[in-house]
This record gives C-alpha cells, sequence and structure tokens, in this order.
C-alpha cells in the first residue's frame, strides 16, 4: 500500500529526489564512491555546494548583499547565533511571540541582549496570529517565526518595521515568494521543505556583521562560514547534496511561485473539509492565519480520536496525530506532499 506521509518532520521528499540520492549513496557522479565517503574539498562536492547556493539564490531572488550559508545546529542553534551576531548589549530587539519556537528563540536571544516582545498569541494557546501589531522604532531587528508547525499559524502579511527582519522559516522555506529586501536573517533547519535533517540554511544581510561588541568564538561567527563558503569545517555533505537535489526539483516544477499556487490549492481542499464535516473542527479560525504548510485540526467528539487515526493509518496516511501539547491531528502537507495523497485523506474524513 503506498503511504502518505504528514509527518511534520524529519518530512516528505519528493520521489524522484529519493530515488537519486538513494544512488549517489552507492556511486556519486559515476566516481566509484559513495557521496558519504567523498571528500568536502573535491571538485564533485564543492560543485554541489555552489549549486545548491545558485539554486537558494534564484528561487528566492537573493541578491550579493546576502551571503548564503550552509550550517549545522538546526534553527534551535540560530535562536542564539542571530543575536550573539547582531545584537549588543545595550541593544534592543523585537520578538513576536506566536509559539514554542519563538518562546525559545527569545529566551535564548536574553543572554545577549536587550528583548522586547512586542506581541503574543499566548494568550489563547497560541491558536492566531497577532493582528495589527505596533512595532516600536529603533530596533536592532525585529525577529517572528514565520509559520508554527505545533499550533498550525501562519504570518500571511510581515510586520510593518523600520528594523530588519530576522525570521526562522524552518517549516515554510521555498513554499512562498519572499520580499528579501524586509529581512535581514533567514534561516530553516532543512528537514521539512528543503531536505533531511542535519543542515540548515541561513541567508544573512552581510553588512549587518561586524557591528557587536563581544568577542565571538570562530565557529559562532557568520563572517567566518561566510570567508570559508560554509566549509570552515567539514559541512554536512550529505544533507547539502540531497537538499540541492530538492531545490532542482522546486525549479523543475516551475519555482516558488508554482509551489505557492500548489500548496494553497491543497490547504483549500483539507480546511474546506474540516470546515464542511460535522466530525472535526479546525484548531486555527480562518482569518486567524491558518497554516498552509501544517494544518491543525481536531474531533468534534473526543471519542473519534483513536477511530480516525486508525481509519487514516488504514488508507496509508501516516504522521497525522497532533502534537503532544496541543492533540487532535496534524496533516503537514509540505511541498512535496502532492495533492493526491491530500485527497487520500479528505476521502477517509468524508467517509469518516
Amino acid at each position: 500500500m503506498k503511504k502518505h506521509n504528514f509527518f511534520a518532520g524529519p518530512a516528505i521528499l519528493p520521489a524522484p529526489v529519493l530515488k537519486q540520492a538513494a544512488e549517489a549513496v552507492t556511486d556519486f557522479e559515476g566516481m566509484g564512491l559513495s557521496i558519504l565517503e567523498i571528500s568536502h574539498r573535491s571538485k564533485p562536492f564543492v560543485a554541489v555546494l555552489d549549486e545548491a547556493e545558485s539554486l537558494v539564490r534564484e528561487l528566492l531572488g537573493v541578491s550579493d548583499e546576502f551571503a548564503v550559508l550552509f550550517l549545522t545546529g538546526g534553527a534551535s542553534s540560530e535562536f542564539y547565533l542571530t543575536a550573539m551576531n547582531l545584537l549588543n548589549e545595550d541593544e534592543t530587539a523585537g520578538y513576536i511571540d506566536t509559539g514554542a519556537w519563538s518562546a525559545k528563540a527569545i529566551k535564548e536571544a536574553k543572554l545577549f541582549g536587550g528583548v522586547e516582545v512586542v506581541a503574543s498569541s499566548k494568550d489563547q494557546n497560541y491558536n492566531y496570529i497577532p493582528a495589527n501589531i505596533e512595532v516600536p522604532s529603533g530596533l536592532k531587528y525585529l525577529h517572528i517565526t514565520s509559520n508554527n508547525t505545533i499550533f498550525g499559524t501562519q504570518f500571511k502579511e510581515w510586520p510593518e518595521t523600520d528594523a530588519p527582519l530576522v525570521a526562522d522559516m524552518s517549516s515554510d522555506i521555498f513554499s512562498r515568494r519572499l520580499p528579501l529586501e524586509k529581512f535581514g536573517v533567514i534561516y530553516a533547519g532543512a528537514q521539512k521543505n528543503m531536505g533531511p535533517a542535519g543542515v540548515t540554511l541561513v541567508i544573512v544581510r552581510k553588512d549587518l556583521l561586524g557591528k557587536v561588541k563581544r568577542e565571538l568564538p570562530s565557529m559562532l561567527d557568520y563572517r567566518t562560514h561566510i570567508a570559508k563558503n560554509s566549509s570552515f569545517n567539514t559541512p554536512p555533505v550529505y544533507p547539502i547534496y540531497v537538499s540541492m537535489l530538492t531545490l532542482r526539483w522546486v525549479k523543475e516544477q516551475g519555482g516558488v511561485e508554482a509551489m505557492e499556487k500548489k500548496n494553497e490549492a491543497k490547504a483549500k481542499l483539507l480546511y474546506d473539509e474540516i470546515d464542511r464535516n460535522p466530525k472535526f473542527k479546525a484548531s486555527v479560525e480562518a482569518g486567524a492565519g491558518r497554516s498552509v504548510m501544517n494544518v491543525c485540526f481536531l474531533p468534534t467528539n473526543p471519542d473519534d480520536l483513536e477511530p480516525f487515526v486508525e481509519a487514516a493509518t488504514a488508507a496509508g496516511c501516516v504522521g497525522i496525530t497532533g502534537h503532544r501539547s496541543v492533540g487532535g491531528f496534524r496533516a503537514s502537507i509540505y511541498n512535496a506532499m502532492p495533492i493526491e495523497s491530500v485527497q487520500v485523506l479528505v476521502d477517509v474524513m468524508k467517509n469518516f
């Protein structure tokens, strides 16, 4: 039976990418060597790294004023690296608190400078995106989490601010077009829309760096990795390679604009059924910032929780159980999720 992978992350990858990535494990580019055992200094891998960067720039429209880095440590490391590299102790950064990941970023940033939480949806267990946010002037930057995997919310409009945006886009990177001129830093763990776990994409405006007064350890200084083209130390070769293949696939599909249209169609199909079907209710109200990537919903009758999971599993739909902190169901429908798989889940809901 075909499996329909709705896990939130690590998550679904495109089938052609999986096939080519599997082949490279035994023989990469006809070298007679595995991608897992080649040198990160070798010409074949340097070509992979260069193509990965080129695709990031092409797909998102990233200009030369930004550096594109492939680092380790996940988005959780970027919670403190962004503040460490950008924020002095006598300066203040703004944060919008829209979930567990935002809260963790706030905690880390407080180690390095002033933090002002300019808006929060914690009062309603993060089930909406704050609207009409009044951002104070003079902030060093404004940090947001663009999409929230746990609670199923997503920024539809970017906050108005005179400060550069710093955004954790781990779960919606490459899913929609971005106004890069608003951003100072974008970071994203790969394991949802870009590739396997193990590499983190960082896009950073170079003129923001070198302004902090503190001494930075070499490995924690973005400028170190810019100077060494993401190879100051051994980079995560295989995750970068699979990410490059995934970005090639996105380009072949028509780029980010095409992805955006497909993602909106998938989300509409699923939300329409949730709103229509009396057996279910959405975790996030329409207009409150419903995520296009992570559709969270609840059974109207709590007794239907396990039976519905069983029905979905019987149809090949896996990974639909909601996060332990909110319960219910969660269908993650990232770029690689075909609309046909969403239709299978919708059919299960109709028959339930």
